[in-house]
């Protein structure tokens, strides 16, 4: 068992410190703090001229910097709204008082009573009456977090890097305004929210690979949900028309700039509609979510829904295009889809750079692979990466889609549609296949050359019993909320806009 690290020096003079605050009978870790307001209304508040006594004002944050100039210090602290400098003043208070504050570091937590007040210089301050001790800090501020450099200690040290980073915490709490402008959306609409099992006997609604557990008391293996799907849908049969889950998903999978294996998700069912109903609500989500950020930086009523990515733009003004999968297949592979000759080229050639792996040419050249199934390696490798969009791209190969209804007089052609914003999948959606005989039998259709994590071929009994109950003709979306959150804030990164993204144990020591 690994024991606890030794005290630096730091530490040991904090801890000194702390001493000295019991000393002068202080709770050094604080008790309630009633009737505080955010530094931001309390700014508010500040007369306008120099040396002019505003309101009282009680205030409470984290210290950020110290400073002394003769028998004066200031102080900077700051709450979830903003920062604000303190006047600690020798001949405004006791000698208790200014012992008090001299125990106090750089991270310490403080209440203040105080009387707003503008310094000569014009800077807004709280001239301060009474310090109140709300949490000593052991810990000496990182050097590192100030420009951010070491990114490991920043993602295993959130904590850290949510107060000392600038602008993590505002680009962390502007998801929960995404995610809040979504529930929004889906409220006006008239879906309900529900929460579905996250323990699951079946891995199904997605092709992925999932995790495993093992129920002590049943003594059966269970899996971790990789999709909302299935359970979304027995709801649908059960009548609730217009159902959504917002929820955390699970697949044992790599990690990279998109992904991570667990990551949040929203899937949404809308019963008598289809994967056009679904492009429309995508739309409404996602301009409104941009607009709930656009509105977070002053601009309610914008005209062009535009926000930066990179030293570039995306403009998310609807309405959106839609363009068919051969369509984007035939202009950016160079090659007809239907021309398997001429796929099986480009998946060569797309060999040749790397972007499709040589096993899987082994396996092509062997004849053991499905023609959709070298379709779909190469849309992956050669055409999603330059699909800037917003584009909605739908029509997708049916052997691909085993839970997706067929295109009226084209049985080749599913009912799908994926969104791509700057190359990456931001939605996806079906017309929902609801006849339970065609249902079954693609669940038992395993494809050749699809690996079983890629394949979506996994029979659920109680579903298709689910079906032959009835289930109406609905259009299904799944949007990926942390994409979504990355492409609204401006992130390269999927760790960035996670609180918590997955890391490797720490070793001993």
């Amino acid at each position: 068992m690994a024991q606890p690290n030794k005290p630096d020096r730091f530490e040991v003079a904090r801890r000194q410190k702390l001493e000295k605050i019991v000393e002068l009978g202080h709770d050094p870790f604080g008790q309630r703090f009633d009737g505080h307001q955010s530094i931001a209304s309390a700014r508010e508040l500040c007369p306008e001229e120099s040396g002019v006594d505003g309101d009282k004002v009680r205030v409470a944050g984290r210290i950020m910097l110290r400073r002394k100039a003769g028998k004066l210090r200031f102080f900077d602290i700051k709450d979830a709204t903003g920062r604000i400098q303190l006047l600690f003043s020798r001949g405004d208070l006791s000698e208790e008082q200014w012992t008090l504050m001299g125990q106090l570091d750089l991270g310490d937590l403080i209440g203040i009573d105080g009387a707003m007040r503008r310094t000569d210089s014009g800077e807004v301050s709280i001239f301060v009456e009474q310090l109140t001790v709300l949490g000593k800090s052991l810990v000496q501020p990182p050097e590192k977090f100030h420009g951010a450099q070491d990114v490991e200690l920043r993602l295993r040290q959130r904590y850290v890097d949510l107060i000392y980073t600038e602008g993590v915490l505002d680009k962390l709490l502007l998801r929960s305004r995404i995610v809040d402008s979504v529930r929004q959306t889906l409220r006006g609409e008239q879906f309900v929210e529900v929460e579905t099992p996250v323990l699951h006997a079946i891995a199904g609604g997605a092709a992925a690979r999932p995790f495993v557990t093992h129920h002590n008391a049943l003594d059966i293996d269970l899996y971790l949900r990789i999709a909302l799907e299935l359970h979304l849908k027995r709801l649908m049969v059960g009548g609730i028309e217009r159902v959504y889950e917002m929820g955390r998903v699970f697949r044992n999978e790599g990690i990279d700039a998109t992904h991570n294996p667990e990551f949040t998700m929203i899937e949404i069912y809308q019963a008598y509609g289809d994967y056009r109903s679904m492009m429309d609500l995508t739309e409404a989500i996602v301009t409104n979510a941009v607009r709930a950020v656009l509105a977070q930086s002053g601009q309610d009523n914008p005209e062009r829904l535009v926000l930066p990515w990179g030293d570039d733009e995306i403009d998310f003004t609807s309405p959106w295009p839609r363009r068919t999968y051969a369509e984007l297949f035939a202009e950016h592979a160079g090659c007809d889809m239907t021309d398997h000759e001429a796929v099986k080229a480009k998946a060569r050639s797309e060999a040749e750079h790397g972007s499709i792996r040589r096993e899987f040419i082994e396996q092509m050249e062997a004849g053991h692979v499905h023609p959709d199934v070298i379709v779909n390696e190469v849309f992956e490798a050669a055409v999603e990466h330059k699909l800037t969009g917003p584009l909605f791209c739908i029509d997708y190969p049916a052997a691909m889609c085993p839970l997706t209804k067929r295109k009226a007089g084209q049985p080749e052609i599913a009912e799908r549609f994926e969104l791509f914003v700057q190359g990456m999948e931001l939605a996806n959606a079906y017309t929902e296949l609801n006849d339970p005989a065609l249902q079954e039998e693609l669940f038992l259709t395993q494809l050749e050359g699809l690996s079983e994590e890629d394949s979506m071929a996994k029979m659920d009994h109680d579903f298709i019993r689910a079906l032959k109950v009835g289930m109406p003709p609905a259009g299904g979306l799944g949007i990926g909320i942390d994409r979504l959150v990355m492409l609204l804030t401006d992130s390269r990164s999927i760790r960035d806009v996670i609180f918590f993204p997955l890391l490797r144990p720490e070793t001993a020591g």
